[in-house]
């Protein structure tokens, strides 16, 4: 089976499960095929550089989201103001390690062996896996984690 059979298999399967086909203008087909060629980590790559360069962030807007940990609702000395830096703590791998860990290396850009080293040592000590985030970021991070099935705090 050609590389195209395979493409084209993969899109008659996936067209039933999708509530709407998203019709792509000609002048961005070539790009949108690259894309989604790309596996996850490599798309994560991308976005990373894209939000670099643009100085923009992929982050979905979130509206009225609850207070974080107590910390946003004004713990400290600053009264009512929210928190503007997070820092993400991984406090339990879950059932899920190896999710886990996949997540964090994504997140850190670590390597395998030191995402598992992180992810071992939450158990005994929670491990902070990103210092002075904003907001958004912070909760990204916290939903990716909690998505593979970690206990996760922000700080």
């Amino acid at each position: 089976m050609t590389k195209e059979e395979k493409k084209e298999e993969k899109d008659q399967a996936t067209e039933g499960s999708k509530e709407e086909q998203v019709e792509v203008p000609e002048k961005f087909k070539d790009l949108v095929e690259k894309i989604e060629n790309l596996s996850v980590l490599e798309l994560s790559e991308l976005v990373k550089i894209l939000e670099e360069k643009f100085g923009v962030s992929a982050a979905a807007p979130v509206a009225a989201a609850p207070a974080v940990g107590g910390a946003a609702q004004g713990d400290e000395e600053g009264g009512g103001e929210e928190k503007s830096e997070y820092d993400v703590v991984l406090k339990g791998a879950g059932d899920n390690k190896i999710e886990v860990i996949k997540a964090v290396r994504t997140i850190t850009e670590k390597g395998l062996k030191e995402a598992k080293e992180m992810v071992d040592a939450c158990g005994d000590d929670p491990q902070t896996i990103k210092e002075g985030v904003s907001s958004d970021e912070a909760k990204e991070i916290e939903k990716t984690l909690k998505d593979a099935g970690a206990a996760v705090e922000l700080k």
